[in-house]
């Protein structure tokens, strides 16, 4: 075996270049290795902060201005203290004293709601005077207001369809010539439901995010036995009944400049895993305001197969968040895409533990992004565009040369670094809602309109298969577009479960929220108690 040594130089002043190359190249390795250390206990303790956060800790993701004072920061000259600035940042008046938001008195019970007068009034024996005897008279009443519920009730609507015969046929031998008054289609045919019922056991699981069981169990405090699996099967068939009204919003949505989409994880058992569950997806897409609803969509997975069938033949902005799935629909030149400063924010909020200086600069600038955006809210489109391009692009500027410099200075795999490499991968999808004034900042309604599946699926946990997830998505779109508009999702249900069966696809658009409200706000409700029985006219 060879000796090392043997290959060592007999220069010293060789060997003492060798031997400081070694200690050169040592020192370069551990202080690499301790780089790499420190990003991972970064990314470790942020990870495990984000965790505790949302488990523990306050969603919110506020930030106050002054807190760059701590790294000895003169933000004085940069942003002046503005107590409207602050008020908007903190959700609060600004002040130094507690306010006491809860004001002395009880608030007055609204005016429509119906009054019943309860009189409480003196025995003969009590209106006489104890001092003389006499009769005492009525001077006046003090009144008080109470508020009572009356728990919802089942009332049965008994169709009764009379029948007519001929008796002079009849008697020739011609036949009774027998005809039957007609009844109006109903949500499901030859069910039990009506269009109430079957609208408030929808509302209640989507929109209220009551389980089944629970509402078998208030059903059964009525009296009333309904199994939970017969009430699957209702919203199966009520999503059908509406499944032409859905497509119909969807078509108009697709017409919209911009459209909002993001899309949530919902759990759906699978036979082929023997009852456990696999994850499947909702997505949603809002429309601009010339085409005012809140579609959603159901994927048995995350692939990209989804967005793009759905947006096959959009043409337009679309804002969403970095997923990859979007690329091949931004790729043909088609559709636009405009990215979301609350997704590039909340990756700097999250690296404030580790990087606490870079993250409140960050922070800082964008909030002055979001006080051009407060300062634009009123204005038209063109206008909005014009006060962007004033404020908001010299603004840009200055994030864009703070990331370029510190993406040199951060640990590559920091939290700092991957929030400031995110941004920079984004960055010309983040600039692009500054092009337009009918764009916005950040994709914040589509995360809100996720926020109603995210809850209802803590209560109910899981669909029982595809087409029960496909069911809720198009469920969701009727009561999300409903609340859009600020109608009673019940109300609407009922209207247009006890109407559409009877209308023709070519007059479906009164049955569009916006429609709808304007010409049909007010249903006329059927007195079940004026009659026995409802007559109709064949």
């Amino acid at each position: 075996m060879t000796n090392v040594v043997d290959h060592l130089p007999d220069d010293p002043v060789l060997l003492k270049q060798m031997i400081v190359q070694r200690d050169a190249a040592l020192v370069q390795i551990k202080r690499e290795a301790a780089e790499r250390l420190e990003a991972m206990e970064q990314r470790h303790k942020a990870e495990m902060d984000a965790i505790l956060r949302r488990f523990y800790g306050p969603r919110s993701e506020k930030f106050d201005p002054t807190e760059l004072l701590l790294f000895g920061l003169n933000v004085a000259e940069q942003t002046p203290v503005d107590a409207k600035v602050v008020e908007d940042e903190s959700g609060q008046k600004l002040t130094t004293r507690r306010i006491n938001h809860h004001k002395h008195g009880r608030r007055k019970l609204p005016e429509h709601l119906p009054r019943i007068e309860i009189v409480h009034d003196l025995s003969d024996e009590q209106k006489k005077c104890p001092c003389c005897g006499e009769a005492r008279v009525c001077i006046g009443a003090e009144t008080s207001e109470q508020l009572e519920y009356v728990p919802a009730s089942f009332k049965v609507l008994k169709h009764v369809r009379h029948k007519y015969a001929c008796k002079a046929c009849d008697a020739a031998g011609n036949g009774a010539q027998i005809e039957i008054a007609t009844k109006a289609a109903q949500p499901i045919e030859k069910g039990l439901p009506g269009p109430g019922l079957l609208a408030y056991v929808t509302v209640s699981k989507l929109g209220d995010h009551l389980p089944l069981y629970r509402l078998e169990k208030i059903f059964d405090r009525h009296g009333v036995d309904i199994a939970r699996s017969t009430m699957c099967a209702w919203m199966l068939a009520g999503s059908e009944l509406v499944k032409p009204l859905v497509e119909l919003m969807i078509g108009r949505v697709k017409q919209s400049k911009v459209i909002h989409t993001d899309e949530t994880v919902v759990k759906v058992q699978d036979e082929k895993l023997k009852g456990r569950c696999r994850s499947g997806r909702i997505w949603t897409y809002i429309g601009d305001e010339a085409n005012p609803y809140v579609v959603y969509d159901y994927t048995p997975d995350r692939t990209r197969a989804g967005p793009q069938r759905f947006l096959a033949d959009y043409k337009g902005y679309l804002q969403a968040d970095a997923y990859g799935g979007y690329d091949g629909i931004y790729i043909k030149g088609d559709v636009i895409e405009v990215a979301c400063w609350a997704h590039a924010r909340r990756k700097f909020f999250d690296a404030k533990e580790t990087d606490g200086r870079r993250s409140a600069e960050m922070l800082e600038m964008v909030r002055q992004l979001y006080a051009v955006e407060d300062e634009a809210k009123p204005l038209d489109d063109e206008a909005r565009r014009a006060l962007r391009q004033s404020k908001c692009v010299p603004i840009l500027a200055k994030i864009k040369a703070w990331l370029d410099t510190e993406v040199q200075l951060v640990l590559p795999r920091s939290p700092m670094a991957q929030a400031i490499q995110y941004t920079l991968n984004q960055w010309d999808a983040l600039c692009r809602y500054a092009e337009q004034g009918f764009l916005n900042i950040d994709n914040n309604a589509a995360e809100r309109a996720l926020k109603r599946v995210a809850i209802g699926r803590k209560n109910w946990l899981f669909a029982g298969h595809d087409e029960a997830g496909q069911s809720h998505a198009r469920l969701y779109t009727l009561i999300a577009s409903a609340e859009r508009h600020g109608i009673d999702p019940q109300k609407y249900l009922t209207s247009i479960l006890a109407k559409i069966g009877q209308t023709k696809m070519s007059e479906l658009e009164q049955f569009l929220p916006d429609v709808w409200k304007a010409e049909d706000a007010v249903e006329p409700r059927m007195d079940i108690g004026a009659s026995n029985h409802a007559s109709s006219t064949a």
